[in-house]
Order: C-alpha cells, then sequence, then structure tokens
C-alpha cells in the first residue's frame, strides 16, 4: 500500500507545506548564516535501530517541496522490516535545501515508521490465528490517513476512517438514549442501529459485559466489540456465538488493554478483531538520523 494513495495530491501538498512552514519560517538563519549557496553534497538517511519503514514517499516529496532539483533514491521501501545501520534513503543536491528540509522530513519518517514497527510487533504476535490487529480513531489530527497507511504497512487493518463510514455504538451513545428513552436497552438499540443504518454499512456495537453480549447477539449486528473484558470473559462470549449456528458469522472484536504481553492469548481466544487505539497514539518514533556522506 502506498502512503501516497491515501491523501490527494493537493491534501498532501498542503500537510507537507504547513510542516515546512512551521519549521522554515521566514528562513533557515542558522544554514543562511554558515553555508555557501552552490555547496552540493551527498546524504543519507540511516536507521539506528530496528524498524519497518513507512514514509519514504513522503520524505521525498518534503525534500522536493524544499528544492526542487534536489535528487531523493529510497534505497528500502515503504512496509520492509530493516537492521540498525541500514541507508533506508541517498539525498543530494544544494546543502542549505538539504538542510532545511532535513527535521521535518525525519519528522514524517520516523514518526510514521514507529507507527508500522509497533503494528508488526502485534501482528507477529497473532500470525497462528485468523484475527485482524485494527488501528482506531485515536491519532494525531491532521495525520489520520497516513498513520492508518503506516498501520497496513505494517500488517494491521483500518478500522473506520472516521465518523462517517461505519455505525460504531460506544458506551456514550448509549447513555445519552439512556438519558431521552427511559427503559431503553441495549437490544433495542441493537434494534434500531440494524433498522435504520444505510444498507451496505457495517454496524459493530460496544457492550460492557457478557450479559449484554448475549443481548446483542440476539438480534445481531456486524460486529459485536468486547469493552476492557478479560480472557475468561472473551472465551464465555467466542463459545456463545459459536454455539449459535445462525451466529457464527457475528464478528467479534476485542477492544481495550490489549498489549504486546498479552495479544496472543487474546488471539488464541477465537475472536476476530483486536483493535488497538496504541498502534496510532503511543507508537515511539523510530530512531534514525540523516548523515553527510560526501
Amino acid at each position: 500500500m502506498s502512503l501516497r494513495n491515501k491523501l490527494s495530491e493537493s491534501a498532501l501538498e498542503d500537510l507537507i507545506h504547513g510542516a515546512l512552514r512551521e519549521d522554515i519560517g521566514s528562513g533557515d538563519i542558522t544554514t543562511k548564516l554558515l553555508i555557501p549557496k552552490n555547496r552540493l553534497i551527498k546524504a543519507a538517511i540511516i536507521l539506528k535501530e530496528k524498524a519497518t519503514v513507512a514514509g519514504l514517499e513522503i520524505a521525498r516529496k518534503v525534500f522536493k517541496a524544499v528544492d526542487k532539483d534536489i535528487r531523493f533514491e529510497a534505497v528500502s521501501a515503504d512496509g520492509s522490516q530493516e537492521k540498525p545501520g541500514k541507508i533506508i534513503a541517498k539525498i543530494q543536491g544544494q546543502a542549505g535545501s538539504i538542510l532545511s528540509g532535513e527535521r521535518t522530513a525525519l519528522n514524517f519518517l520516523s514518526h510514521l515508521s514507529g507507527i508500522a514497527t509497533v503494528t508488526r510487533s502485534f501482528a507477529e504476535q497473532v500470525k497462528p490465528y485468523k484475527v485482524k490487529i485494527m488501528d482506531t480513531r485515536k491519532t494525531t489530527p491532521g495525520l489520520r490517513e497516513l498513520e492508518k497507511c503506516a498501520v497496513a504497512l505494517g500488517g494491521g487493518y483500518n478500522h473506520r476512517m472516521g465518523l462517517w463510514d461505519a455505525v460504531l455504538v460506544k458506551d456514550n451513545h448509549i447513555a445519552v438514549l439512556k438519558v431521552g428513552s427511559k427503559g431503553i436497552n441495549i437490544k433495542d438499540i441493537a434494534r434500531l442501529v440494524k433498522e435504520k443504518k444505510p444498507q451496505g454499512m457495517k454496524a459493530d456495537i460496544e457492550v460492557r459485559n457478557l450479559k449484554e453480549f448475549q443481548e446483542v447477539l440476539k438480534i445481531p449486528p456486524d460486529i459485536i466489540m468486547l469493552d476492557n473484558m478479560d480472557i475468561s470473559q472473551i472465551k464465555k462470549a467466542v463459545a456463545m456465538r459459536d454455539a449459535q449456528r445462525n451466529r457464527q458469522n457475528v464478528k467479534i472484536e476485542v477492544s481495550g488493554g490489549v498489549c504486546l504481553s498479552n495479544v496472543k492469548a487474546i488471539a488464541k481466544t477465537g475472536v476476530d478483531i483486536i483493535s488497538i487505539g496504541a498502534l496510532t497514539h503511543s507508537a515511539k518514533a523510530v530512531d534514525m538520523s540523516l548523515e553527510v556522506i560526501e
């Protein structure tokens, strides 16, 4: 999957130019003071730790936005797994232009690679099982599409893009409905969603306990999300679903409290989806640097 495919060219250009304006402002004063205008250099972007690379095309576009004459060669590919010390890109051109674009390019590249890398770690843990590691809407404002693509490059899958492309009934929807309609229950809400949702659009309903799960399963939606349930509860929910022949196509999603130390145990229960906010909101940026080589 290409990061470029997730955004229109104009949206991507706006994002990159905004990031460059934020960093360069009225001009790179240090470079202007010290670096001769016609000084040509060669540089390389080098990994300092193991990583799944994501964002090379964005980095190229950053340098091209600074100076169209810069030559950017991606040595690795987005989605590739690389070792420390690996040169993932080579850059040639005016020294001032390369130095001015360096931090913005590395910010995109290290952040997106961090997301792809942590996603790969989760995906590898559950590889033997028929379960999808999915992201959430817990993303950096303005970067959601790029971050979700980085998840895909790391072997994960995208949940809904936003509020418009799938129905997901969360605890606060239920709380508001209960305030406005005394006596409404989770089963009523599931039925209401099934009757009113646009044709072809998937519906996902969050439940907090096995009693709610059992009630929603009677309707049912496309997906039932188990919120912060322990392994014992998850196993029981899967068994309830599997015991009903006409409910075996209902997907079970687990969300909340998922980490690398327990994701395999969750996958073993037979659930279909594990959604993890930490893929995007807590991924550590990959350590990398741009080094002048001649």
